[in-house]
């Protein structure tokens, strides 16, 4: 139940029907015993800094933002980063983070490829500076010979984009499964699949607003994942 004293955070993006962020972070709350809630807000682009701004006056705790407005939100915020997908409203500041990379804690990337050149595209670029990166508006089709590591940050879905095998990792943003993580999974790569991605980046986030360990067993659960 929401009261008078309960804080806040949205989801900004548009669409945001798809999302599970709400399912899952709702649980996390409920898991830590906070009377918080979390919200999705479908949001215009052309309305986008005037909804963050009416956040951080309406005392929200901060918020999550997905596409397409990951780049305007670091443009709005406190940071030097290209892309943003989390906002924390503290003393009047908008201070933004980027979490969307949390995934690739322990996994092989010494020669990653990129796809895609979206707000999530450029995160991992921050992250990856040695990645070759390749999007349908430039260089295109991709090339992952010697690869270790392939990130799908497309929102391409029924294409197969790349073939895949036993020495690749691919991390596959979409979710539910894409037919590129499907075709990996067949050939023998390994795959991180989009709800681990949301799992991950999810828990940075609600780290970064609360200040205190996220319950990832309760999140993971909350997306049908296993233990």
């Amino acid at each position: 139940m929401i009261t008078a004293q309960t804080r806040l955070v949205a989801l900004i993006g548009h669409p945001v029907s798809g999302s599970l962020s709400p399912q899952m972070q709702n649980a996390a709350f409920a898991a830590r015993g906070l009377d918080w809630a979390y919200v999705a807000l479908d949001v215009e682009p052309e309305d986008f800094e005037h909804v963050v701004q009416g956040l951080a006056a309406a005392g929200f705790a901060g918020a999550n933002v997905t596409t397409p407005h990951k780049r305007a939100a670091a443009a709005l915020s406190e940071n030097e980063l290209e892309s943003v997908n989390t906002l924390v409203f503290e003393e009047g500041r908008t201070v933004g983070h980027s979490t969307d990379t949390a995934v690739l804690s322990g996994l092989p990337a010494e020669r990653p490829v990129i796809l895609g050149d979206g707000g999530a595209a450029a995160a991992f670029r921050a992250d990856l500076p040695q990645a070759r990166a390749f999007a349908r508006r430039g260089d295109w089709p991709p090339d992952v010979g010697g690869a270790d590591l392939v990130v799908n940050a497309t929102s391409e879905r029924d294409d197969v984009l790349v073939e895949l095998g036993p020495s690749h990792t691919l991390v596959d943003l979409p979710y539910p499964e894409t037919a590129t993580g499907a075709a990996a999974r067949a050939a023998g790569a390994t795959v991180v699949t989009g709800l681990e991605v949301l799992v991950a980046q999810g828990a940075a986030a609600f780290e970064l607003w609360t200040g205190i360990p996220a319950p990832v067993e309760a999140m993971r659960s909350a997306l049908g994942l296993s233990a």
